[in-house]
C-alpha cells in the first residue's frame, strides 16, 4: 500500500539524469504519476501541459536558475514547489522560499524525508493552496478556526490574538516552510519584516501551550535559520 496517501501528478525539473531517475523511481513506487524535464524552459512547458499537483525543482538548471522557474510558476499557479538542491547556504534557501517555493531539501537527502515532505505538500495541494481547513487535529490538539478555539486533551487552551494569528498562518500553509520575515510581515505588518525575534518569541509560547514537549516538537517545526513549518500528522 502506498504511504504517500493522496494520489497525484508530480513534475521533476532536474538536469542530472541520475537524480531524475532516482526521484522518479521513489515517487512512482508510491503510486504517483511522474513527469520529467531537464531544463527551465521545458519545465515551464510541462507544468502548463501536465497541470501537476507538485513540482520538484533543482536550483542549478542549464538555462537558468530554479528560482526563476518558481517565480514564473507563481505568475499563474499556486502549485506547491519542493526545491531539491546541493546549495545549502541559508541565504540561498531563503531566496528560494521568498521566490515562492514551499519547501527546501538539501542534497544529499534520504528517500524517507523526501517522501514525507512530498506527502505534506500533496495534502496541501489537494485541499487547495493557502486555504486553512476549518478544523484541524494535531495529535491531542484540536484547532477550530471557525470558532477561533483550541483544545488540548479536550480542555480549552487560551491563546493570545498574536499567538492565534501565527497558528492560523501556519495552518493555512501546512507543510510549507514559512520564513521568519514572511510570518512577521503577515502578523505585525510590512514595516516589521526584519524583527524576526518577534516570531521566535511567539512560537516559543505556542509550543509551551500546544506541544507535549516544547523542546522536541512534533508539529510546530523549526527550519533552522529559515523559519517554521507546521508538520501534519
Amino acid at each position: 500500500m502506498s504511504t504517500v496517501g493522496p494520489t497525484g501528478n508530480v513534475l521533476i525539473v532536474e538536469d542530472e539524469p541520475e537524480i531524475r531517475r532516482f526521484v522518479h523511481h521513489a515517487l512512482a513506487t508510491e503510486g504517483l504519476q511522474v513527469y520529467e524535464a531537464g531544463t527551465l524552459q521545458r519545465g515551464l512547458v510541462e507544468a502548463g501541459m501536465r497541470k501537476p499537483d507538485l513540482v520538484i525543482v533543482d536550483l542549478g538548471l542549464p538555462d537558468g536558475e530554479g528560482t526563476d522557474l518558481v517565480r514564473a510558476l507563481r505568475a499563474w499557479t499556486q502549485v506547491p514547489v519542493l526545491v531539491l538542491s546541493a546549495r545549502g547556504a541559508e541565504a540561498q534557501k531563503i531566496a528560494a522560499l521568498d521566490a515562492g517555493a514551499d519547501d527546501y531539501l538539501t542534497k544529499p537527502f534520504s528517500v524517507g524525508e523526501m517522501l514525507a515532505r512530498v506527502r505534506a505538500l500533496l495534502r496541501r495541494s489537494l485541499r487547495g493552496a493557502g486555504q486553512a481547513p476549518p478544523l484541524l487535529v494535531l495529535g491531542n490538539v484540536q484547532v477550530d478556526l471557525t470558532a477561533r478555539s483550541v483544545t488540548k486533551h479536550g480542555a480549552a487552551v487560551h491563546l493570545t490574538p498574536i499567538e492565534f494569528r501565527l497558528l492560523t498562518c501556519l495552518v493555512a500553509n501546512a507543510g510549507r516552510v514559512m520564513t521568519y520575515q514572511h510570518l512577521v510581515r503577515e502578523i505585525w505588518g510590512p514595516t516589521y519584516g526584519e524583527q524576526t525575534h518577534y516570531a521566535r518569541i511567539v512560537m516559543q509560547h505556542l509550543r509551551q501551550k500546544l506541544e507535549d514537549d516544547a523542546a522536541q516538537p512534533r508539529f510546530l517545526m523549526t527550519e533552522i535559520g529559515i523559519g517554521y513549518r507546521l508538520a501534519l500528522p
